[in-house]
């Protein structure tokens, strides 16, 4: 599975993730948007929208240099281990 955006490291995606999670100490509002992810292919459309997923990347065709098993809410990657 991908992350909508093509993280080129495990520590981008992780930091992408801990942006999400930031709030505005104006308005309390988070700070950025949510990371989404799709299932390339014949399998897309079957993605969990919660639970527990696992990514891959950077994207295809480059070699996969990296794989994370993370949690999703909602659609959206809330956790990265």
């Amino acid at each position: 599975m991908y992350t909508n955006k093509n993280f080129k490291t495990k520590k981008a995606l992780k930091e992408a993730v801990a942006l999400y999670h930031t709030l505005s100490p104006i308005d309390g509002q988070r700070c950025h948007t949510g990371i989404a992810y799709h299932q390339p292919g014949p399998f897309g459309g079957n993605e969990p929208m919660n639970g527990t997923v696992y990514f891959e990347g950077p994207h295809y065709p480059e070699p996969h240099r990296w794989y994370a098993q993370a949690t999703v809410k909602d659609g959206l990657v809330i956790a990265v281990k």
